[in-house]
């Protein structure tokens, strides 16, 4: 299973939302990154994915989105073989 890197802040309910199904999904390794506790990681998240908001999530290094991209993705059927 590829890692799984998710930009967040810790008040973040969509990164919550977004947290809670990929672990649904079987993403085990998780690694989050707060962007809130570490400001430089802000301006590598901004640099690497060219958008502001959180959650930003890398499945291995294909940028999934954001949460209402994750969704989008499981639901057209395409997210669970990016987790294989």
């Amino acid at each position: 299973m590829p890692p799984v890197t998710m930009y967040s802040t810790q008040v973040c309910p969509y990164c919550v939302i977004a947290e809670k199904l990929l672990l649904k999904k079987g993403a085990s390794n998780l690694e989050k990154i707060l962007i809130d506790r570490d400001p430089s990681q802000r301006e590598i998240m901004m640099t690497r994915t060219g958008r502001r908001t959180v959650p930003q999530i890398y499945i291995g290094e294909t940028h999934v989105g954001g949460y209402d991209d994750l969704v989008a993705l499981d639901r057209a059927g395409n997210l669970d073989p990016l987790l294989v």
